[in-house]
C-alpha cells in the first residue's frame, strides 16, 4: 500500500511540473492571399496534442518551448514551426500544387479533383440545407446541378425521388445506387412506408458526392444509370478529442392554406347555385381543426480524435419529429462507430463503419383526412358539448373521430457494418477486402379500432407485416499506384459479389370486439378468418471490374472503366452485361502559357462516354409463374356429379410466362464539361453539356395477340429509346474572407430535354384518375416523341348553352373522342435552378438557400375530385372554382381535361439560417469548450407559385404497372413551415 502512494505522489508531481512548464499559445492560421483558414490543423509533433482553428482561423494550445507544431489544411504545404516563445503566432500556409482545395469520392477511391475526368459534384456537410432533415436526400435539394429532389408529400420522413439527368427508364426504378462509406445499398421495400434513407442520421455525414456521367458512374456497372451518390460519413481527425453536443427544437405549421369557402361564404354561394344548404350554425375551418403546431426535437452528441496509428469517431442521435397531421411521428434512435487503425508501418489498415438504428414511425390517413379538410361543411361544428361531433351533414364521419380509430405503427430495426483491412503488399501495390453486411427488420401494423354510430360503424381490422432484409456484400480489389517523373499511373482490379435476400410475411384479421384494446394488442379475439400471405426473393450479383486512371505532367489525364456484372434478375441468355468508358482531362491552367496567369487560376477540359445499366426490376421476371384457378376456361367437370364450380377441380394456369431473353436496361452517355477558377479562385464553376440515350427499356405490356396464357408480360420493347441532353451550369463567388463582412453568392441551372421515340404504343398510360365515375382514366403518359409525363388530355373550351363541358373537336370529325385528346405539357420540368446567398460579419453570419423548377405543368385531381358545382349544391365545400361558369349545370360532370391543369413553375426560399459564434472566453468557458453557437433556421419560408393546390413540387410516390407517375396531384400530405432553433457546443 505505501508503494502505491509513493506511485501516485511521484505521479502528481510530475504532472504539476508538466502543467507549470506548458503554456497557451494562441494564433491565427491564414493563406497567402492572408485569409483565414477555418478548420486547419495544429498538432504538437509525436503527441496527440492538437486542435482545429475556429471560423476566423484562430486556435489556442498548450505547448511547451521547444515544441515543433506541424500545420496543415488541405490543399496547403504542411507547415512547421518552432516554438521559441509565448508569443502570438500568424501562421501563412502556401497553395500546393501536387493538391487541390478538394477530394472527391469515387468508385472504390479517391481522387482530387483536379485529377478528376468525370463529372462529380460533392457536397461537404458545412454546405447542406439545414434545419429538420429526416435523410440525407434532403441534405442535397438544389445543392447539385442536374439532381431533381423532389418530397413525395409533407410528412416526417417522407420518401422522396432523385432524379440524376433525367427520367432515363418507365418503371419506378428511376433511384440512384447509394454507397455508404463502400457499401451499395439495396434499393428493395423493406416494409418502411417513409424513406429507407432516414436509418442514416444526417449529423453523421462527411459529405455527398454525386456521380453524373458515365465515366464517374460505370465502375457500378448495372446499377448506375441513374447516377451513383457516395455518401461518407465523419471519420476522427488527427488532433486533440474533440466532442461535440447540439441539441434544436423546431415548431412546424400548415406552410399554405388551400383558399375554400369560409362558413360565411359557403352559405352565400350554395344558395347563389340553387343547393339545398344544411346549416349547422357554425363557423368551422376545417384545415386548421385537422392540423397542429408540430413540435420536433433533437439531440445529438459525437466524439472523435485520431493519432498516427489509430482514428476513432462515435456518435449518438434521438430525433423526435411530429407532423403537422395528427398521429404522425417520426422517432430515430441511431448510434455510428468508426474507426481505423495502422500498423506494420502503414502498410497494414484496417477500416471499420457500425451504423444501427431504430425508427418508430406513426402514420396518419393522410389521404382521407386532406379530403375531408377541404370537402367538409364549414357551417358543420367540429365539437359538440366539448367532444368530436358524432353526426356531421351529409352523414360525413368527423375525421376527428376517425383519425382515433385509424392507426399505422412501423417499427424498423436496422444495422450497417463493413470492415475493409487492406495491406501494402509491396511499393505501390496494395489489396483491399471490403466485407460487409446490412441487416433490417421491420415490423408494420394497420389498425381500424371498431366504432359504431347510428350512422356509421367500423369494423375492427388489423393488417400486420413482417419484413426482413439481408445484403451481405464482399469485394476484392487490387490498386497499384506507379509514379515516375511525369508519369502517374494507378490501376484498379477488382471483384464483388453482393446477394440480397428480403423476406416478407403477412396477416390480415378483423371483426375485433370493442373493449377499449387496440386490435393489435388482441389478435386473437379476430372473429373473422384470417388472410395470410407471404413471399420471399433472393437475387445475386457478381461483378468483375477495372480501372485505369493516367496523368502525364499533372496536365493531360485518361480514365478507362469496364465493368461486368451478372444477375441472377435476368434470364439465363443474358446474364451478363458489359459496361466501358473513357474519359480524357485536360488541365489547362497548368500549360505554360498560362500557369503564371493571374486572372486563371484553374482551367480544365473533360469530355467522357461510358454505358452503365439499370437492374432495378422485379425479382423473378424471367421466369415462368403458375396458380391453381377452377373458375372460367381454367377448369373441366371431370366429376359428372359436379352441379357448380365448387365441384370442378382446379387447373394450373400461368400468371407469368418465362422470359430468358430480357437484357439489361443501358444507358450511353457522352459528357462534356469545363471546370474554371478566376481571380485567385474568388470566381469558380462548371459547365457541363450530356447525351444520355437509354435502350431496351423494360417494361410490363399487354400482348397484342388477343389469344395468350396471361393478359400482360415483362419484355424489352424493341427500338424504344429514352432521350435526356442538356446543359448545366454552377457558378460561385467568394469574397475577401480575411475581412470583419465577408460573403458567398453562387447557384446553379439545369436545362434537361426529356424524349421518348420509336414507342410502338399509341400511349403507356403512367397517371391515372381516381373516384367515382373516373377511374382509371388517363392523365398523362408516354407517347412516342414526347416526354415521359406527358399530359394527354382534351381541350377544355368552356360551358356551353346546356351547362356541360365543352371541349375542342381537334380532328374535325364532329365528335368529342378519346382521339381528341393533346399533349397539353409534361410533368417533368424543363429546368430546375437553386441559388444562395451566404454573409458573414464579424461572429454573426445569415445563409439563405432558394430552389425552384419551371416548365412543367401540374394537373389538379383535388380540384377535378371536389372543386365542383355539384358539390357545392350538396353541401359540401369547395373553392371559387365552383363558381366560375355562372351558366354551369350542378349535374355537369368532371372529366380529364386541361381545365385542371395548372403551371407548375416556383421559387422557394428552401431555409435561412442566421448564426452567431460565440467566443466562449467571452463567458469563461475557454478551458471547456471551443466554441458555443447559436442559430435560428425556416424552412419552407414561402413559395413563389400560380398553382392552386398546397404546394407546387408534387411527386406522388405512385405507379401504375410499376411505370412511375409524375405531376398528378393527389391527395397528398401537406407540406410545413418549420422555424428550428439550434444550440451547438464544440468541446
Amino acid at each position: 500500500m505505501r508503494i502505491i502512494k509513493f506511485l501516485l505522489l511521484i505521479f502528481l508531481i510530475s504532472m504539476s511540473f508538466i502543467s507549470w512548464a506548458q503554456r497557451n499559445v494562441s494564433g491565427i492560421v491564414l493563406d497567402n492571399s492572408n485569409l483565414s483558414l477555418p478548420g486547419a490543423n495544429i498538432v504538437v509533433k509525436g503527441t496527440t496534442n492538437g486542435v482545429i482553428t475556429d471560423l476566423d482561423g484562430a486556435f489556442n494550445i498548450q505547448v511547451n518551448i521547444g515544441d515543433v507544431l506541424q500545420v496543415s489544411f488541405l490543399g496547403m504545404k504542411t507547415k512547421t514551426v518552432f516554438i521559441e516563445d509565448y508569443n502570438d503566432l500568424k501562421i501563412i500556409l502556401e497553395d500546393d500544387a501536387t493538391q487541390l482545395d478538394d477530394v472527391v469520392v469515387v468508385g472504390y477511391g479517391t481522387q482530387k479533383k483536379s485529377d478528376v475526368t468525370g463529372s462529380i459534384a460533392s457536397v461537404k456537410n458545412e454546405n447542406f440545407n439545414k434545419g429538420v432533415v429526416s435523410n440525407a436526400g434532403q441534405l442535397l435539394q438544389g445543392k447539385v446541378a442536374g439532381v431533381n429532389v423532389s418530397v413525395t408529400n409533407g410528412e416526417p420522413g417522407a420518401s422522396q425521388d432523385i432524379i440524376i439527368r433525367g427520367a432515363g427508364s418507365l418503371r419506378s426504378g428511376t433511384t440512384p445506387l447509394y454507397v455508404v462509406d463502400g457499401f451499395a445499398l439495396d434499393n428493395s421495400a423493406n416494409g418502411i412506408s417513409s424513406n429507407p434513407l432516414n436509418f442514416i442520421n444526417p449529423q453523421d455525414i462527411e459529405s455527398i458526392d454525386v456521380l453524373k456521367d458515365a465515366s464517374a458512374a460505370a465502375i457500378y456497372g448495372a446499377r448506375a444509370a441513374n447516377g451513383v451518390i457516395v455518401i461518407t460519413t465523419k471519420k476522427g481527425k488527427v488532433g486533440k478529442i474533440q466532442m461535440n453536443f447540439s441539441v434544436s427544437t423546431a415548431i412546424s405549421t400548415l406552410a399554405n392554406k388551400i383558399d375554400i369557402f369560409s362558413a360565411d361564404e359557403f352559405r352565400k354561394q350554395v344558395a347563389a347555385v340553387g343547393g339545398t344548404l344544411i346549416d349547422g350554425g357554425a363557423n368551422t375551418d376545417w384545415q386548421d381543426e385537422l392540423t397542429r403546431k408540430a413540435i420536433s426535437k433533437n439531440v445529438n452528441f459525437s466524439m472523435s480524435g485520431a493519432s498516427d496509428k489509430f482514428s476513432y469517431a462515435a456518435s449518438l442521435g434521438a430525433e423526435d419529429q411530429e407532423g403537422i397531421l395528427r398521429n404522425s411521428n417520426l422517432k430515430r434512435y441511431s448510434g455510428r462507430l468508426n474507426l481505423t487503425q495502422k500498423a506494420l508501418d502503414n502498410k497494414l489498415k484496417i477500416e471499420f463503419n457500425l451504423t444501427g438504428s431504430r425508427i418508430e414511425n406513426i402514420r396518419p390517413n393522410s389521404n382521407s383526412i386532406v379530403n375531408d379538410m377541404l370537402r367538409l361543411n364549414p357551417t358543420d361544428p367540429a365539437y359538440t358539448n366539448g367532444k368530436p361531433t358524432i353526426n356531421l351533414s351529409n352523414d360525413a364521419f368527423n375525421p376527428l373521430i376517425s383519425e382515433t380509430i385509424y392507426g399505422d405503427f412501423t417499427n424498423n430495426n436496422r444495422i450497417l457494418a463493413n470492415i475493409a483491412p487492406s495491406i501494402e503488399i509491396t511499393k505501390g501495390l496494395t489489396y483491399k477486402l471490403n466485407y460487409g453486411v446490412d441487416y433490417s427488420s421491420t415490423d408494420r401494423d394497420v389498425q381500424n379500432i371498431p366504432y359504431s354510430t347510428e350512422t356509421n360503424t367500423t369494423i375492427g381490422s388489423l393488417n400486420s407485416t413482417i419484413t426482413t432484409n439481408t445484403n451481405t456484400l464482399t469485394e476484392n480489389t487490387l490498386t497499384y499506384n506507379f509514379r515516375e517523373d511525369n508519369h502517374n499511373f494507378t490501376f484498379l482490379l477488382g471483384h464483388s459479389f453482393q446477394e440480397t435476400e428480403v423476406h416478407q410475411k403477412s396477416f390480415s384479421m378483423s371483426g375485433f370486439p370493442d373493449n377499449g384494446i387496440e386490435p393489435r394488442y388482441q389478435i386473437e379475439t379476430a372473429s373473422e378468418p384470417t388472410t395470410q400471405s407471404s413471399y420471399a426473393t433472393k437475387n445475386e450479383l457478381q461483378s468483375f471490374f477495372g480501372r485505369l486512371n493516367y496523368e502525364f505532367a499533372s496536365k493531360y489525364m485518361i480514365t478507362a472503366t469496364m465493368r461486368a456484372d451478372g444477375s441472377s434478375k435476368f434470364g439465363d441468355n443474358n446474364k451478363y452485361g458489359y459496361f466501358p468508358s473513357v474519359a480524357l482531362g485536360w488541365n489547362i491552367s497548368n500549360e505554360d502559357f498560362l500557369v503564371s496567369s493571374e486572372i486563371i487560376n484553374n482551367l480544365k477540359l473533360r469530355a467522357s462516354w461510358g454505358k452503365t445499366g439499370n437492374q432495378e426490376i422485379p425479382s423473378k421476371i424471367t421466369k415462368a409463374s403458375y396458380t391453381e384457378s377452377n373458375t372460367g376456361n381454367d377448369t373441366y367437370p371431370l366429376d359428372n356429379g359436379a352441379n357448380d364450380l365448387s365441384g370442378y377441380p382446379y387447373g394450373t394456369i400461368y400468371t407469368r410466362l418465362a422470359n430468358p431473353d430480357i437484357k439489361w436496361e443501358v444507358s450511353t452517355q457522352t459528357n462534356v464539361g469545363i471546370d474554371f477558377g478566376l481571380f485567385n479562385n474568388r470566381i469558380t464553376g462548371t459547365i457541363d453539356y450530356f447525351n444520355k440515350v437509354s435502350e431496351n427499356i423494360i417494361s410490363i405490356v399487354t400482348p397484342t395477340d388477343p389469344i395468350t396464357p396471361v393478359s400482360t408480360y415483362w419484355t424489352n420493347i424493341p427500338n424504344m429509346e429514352i432521350k435526356n441532353s442538356g446543359v448545366e451550369i454552377a457558378l460561385d463567388y467568394n469574397s475577401d474572407r480575411s475581412k470583419d463582412f465577408s460573403y458567398t453568392i453562387g447557384g446553379n441551372i439545369s436545362l434537361t430535354k426529356n424524349e421518348v421515340v420509336n414507342s410502338p404504343y399509341t400511349i403507356l398510360t403512367t397517371g391515372a384518375a381516381q373516384g367515382s365515375g373516373q377511374t382509371d382514366a388517363t392523365i398523362n403518359g408516354i407517347l412516342n416523341g414526347e416526354s415521359i409525363g406527358s399530359f394527354y388530355v382534351l381541350e377544355f373550351t368552356g360551358i356551353g348553352a346546356d351547362g356541360l363541358n365543352q371541349f375542342a373537336d381537334r380532328n374535325n370529325d364532329g365528335e368529342i373522342l378519346d382521339n381528341d385528346r393533346y399533349v397539353a405539357g409534361s410533368a417533368l420540368p424543363d429546368y430546375i435552378y437553386a441559388f444562395y446567398l451566404n454573409f458573414k460579419y464579424k461572429d454573426f453570419d445569415l445563409g439563405l438557400n432558394f430552389n425552384g423548377a419551371g416548365g412543367n405543368k401540374i394537373y389538379n385531381h383535388v380540384a377535378m375530385s371536389l372543386f365542383n358545382r355539384g358539390s357545392l349544391a350538396n353541401s359540401s365545400n369547395t373553392t371559387d372554382r365552383a363558381v366560375e361558369y355562372l351558366n354551369e349545370a350542378s349535374t355537369n360532370s368532371n372529366l380529364v381535361s386541361d381545365r385542371y391543369l395548372e403551371d407548375g413553375s416556383f421559387l422557394r426560399l428552401n431555409n435561412a439560417t442566421l448564426g452567431y459564434n460565440l467566443n466562449p472566453n467571452l463567458v469563461g468557458l475557454d478551458d471547456l469548450m471551443q466554441n458555443i453557437r447559436f442559430s435560428v433556421t425556416g424552412q419552407n419560408l414561402f413559395v413563389i407559385t400560380d398553382y392552386s393546390g398546397f404546394d407546387p413540387e408534387i411527386n406522388t410516390g405512385t405507379s401504375i404497372g410499376d411505370i412511375q407517375t409524375f405531376g398528378i396531384d393527389y391527395f397528398s400530405y401537406p407540406k410545413s413551415r418549420t422555424l428550428l432553433f439550434g444550440l451547438n457546443f464544440i468541446f
